[in-house]
């Protein structure tokens, strides 16, 4: 930018001797040339900020988990006195017999699960003649021009144009989303079709107006705040070619907007932990139980099988206006079907920067990871396909230990925190060290070392920032709320 800013007053001086131009018009040119300047300048200085806060925040938690395990090591006479002392009660020891349990089978879950992940791989990508017709859908609900790079990204698919089906869907956003897909219109033309609800009535009524419009073999369905790449639609729908029991398949959601704040960072890690690990072990069992918003595909047949039951669906006598993803997965479930993931079918998406958007998101995972638990009790323990169930139940059973024992060990917490404060802290930062350690050893296998330490600083804000979210989530899952698709 100095250099440019030479060569303008360079111009400046040739051009006034000459006299072509006027002295005014070239001083608020060279405004322009040193403001640009200028904002390079700060725009540089803001990120080496941010640079030096992010090596700050990994310090300082290398430190703390370093930390905790020095004092776990110094105060192990106080820990042994402790562990004594709940021995020696009824509701100590009981309790120590349910935690030693839930730890072994953990353990046994955790090795399972590196056993089946070893064994998986995505299924191969198909040929144009073998690629199903497919109608991809994209809700849209105060996004601006996010939509129109999503938009764009899907058209821009290593697919065959007389096989798409592309619909936007403006669920009667209160921002320019409507006129974002409008330029998307004209630049796509006959490619996209582009509706508007009449008001906002939530993601899974513009879904169901999708659903009933799709004449595909598959149903394709994307956030508005995400980027496919160019084979993603290709390696998503192959698995409907070549398994016949497929009725649904999840994609590999990755964050879009980690460049600069700190959370998508950590969230970047964390996505990797849930979509490459936790999905590919699942889908090992033909049981993944949530195919995600920002992408994910669906066998018509098994859609409108369940459709009429997905759109009426209720919990405590209100309408459900929250957890439409999982809540289609159950129910293809349901029909015996299999839900598989695809490692190889990636999706880039936005996820909240701030501690309110991250907590406010969870909330609305949280209410409908237990309602969504409550309806899969009601199938999993019968008959519901054919095969072995086992695999389904026993991630059943591991979701359903985590939500049960949401309350005991938060109790269990704030006892030890009031009792042990010092054992406490110590005791969580050691366990935080060699918890998070596999998925920092896990990204780092998969994508580098560099920025797979966040899962460190994600662990310890998710332990002491969030703790809470599942206790809440549990007794208020009969709140109704999207919380995060308003307007800031």
């Amino acid at each position: 930018m100095k250099g440019d800013t030479i060569t303008s007053n360079e111009l400046y001086a040739a051009e006034k001797e000459s006299g072509t131009i006027e002295e005014q018009v070239l001083n608020n040119f060279l405004l322009q040339v040193n403001k640009l300047t200028f904002n390079q300048t700060f725009l540089n200085n803001a990120f080496a900020r941010i640079s030096k806060l992010n090596t700050s925040v990994i310090l300082g938690t290398f430190a703390l988990l370093i930390g905790g395990a020095y004092l776990v090591y110094e105060l192990q006479g106080d820990f042994e006195q402790f562990n004594l002392q709940r021995m020696g009660s009824a509701i100590g020891l009981s309790f120590m017999i349910l935690a030693g349990a839930l730890l072994a089978f953990k353990l046994c879950f955790f090795i399972y699960n590196v056993f089946l992940y070893l064994k998986y791989k995505p299924v191969a990508s198909v040929t144009d003649e073998e690629l199903p017709t497919v109608t991809i859908i994209v809700p849209a609900y105060n996004e601006g021009k996010l939509v129109w790079d999503t938009l764009l990204s899907v058209a821009a698919s290593d697919f065959p144009e007389q096989k798409m089906q592309l619909l936007a869907i403006d669920d009667g956003s209160k921002d320019d989303t409507w006129s974002w897909m409008q330029e998307a219109k004209k630049e796509l033309g006959e490619r996209l079709t582009i509706l508007k609800q009449p008001e906002n009535k939530g993601k899974r009524h513009a879904l169901y107006r999708g659903f009933n419009m799709g004449t595909g073999e598959v149903f394709v369905t994307i956030d508005s705040d995400s980027i496919v790449k160019p084979d993603t639609l290709r390696n998503l729908v192959s698995p409907f070619v070549k398994n016949e029991k497929c009725g649904a398949v999840a994609g590999n959601v990755k964050v879009l907007n980690n460049n600069k704040a700190m959370l998508p960072k950590m969230l970047k890690v964390s996505f990797v932990m849930s979509f490459e690990f936790v999905r590919s072990v699942e889908s090992m069992l033909g049981t993944v139980l949530c195919t995600p918003g920002a992408l994910a595909a669906y066998r018509s047949t098994a859609v409108f099988e369940c459709l009429p039951e997905w759109i009426d669906q209720t919990f405590m006598g209100q309408p459900s206006d929250i957890g439409e993803d999982r809540a289609m997965t159950n129910m293809i479930l349901k029909q015996g079907k299999e839900v598989l993931f695809q490692r190889n079918s990636h999706v880039l998406t936005n996820v909240p920067e701030t501690y309110t958007g991250l907590y406010k998101m969870f909330i609305r995972w949280g209410r409908s990871n237990v309602r969504e638990n409550l309806m899969m009790a009601k199938f999993v323990f019968k008959d519901f396909k054919e095969g072995s169930k086992a695999g389904a139940r026993l991630l059943y059973i591991n979701q359903l230990l985590s939500i049960v024992m949401a309350y005991p060990f938060m109790i269990f917490m704030f006892f030890f925190i009031a009792m042990h404060p010092v054992l406490f802290i110590s005791s969580t930062f050691a366990g935080i060290l060699i918890a998070s350690s596999f998925p920092v050893l896990f990204y780092a296998k998969r994508h580098g070392i560099s920025e797979s330490v966040w899962a460190y600083t994600y662990s310890i804000l998710y332990t002491f920032g969030l703790f809470w979210i599942m206790p809440y989530a549990i007794v208020t899952v009969g709140k109704r709320g999207w919380l995060t698709r308003e307007l800031s």
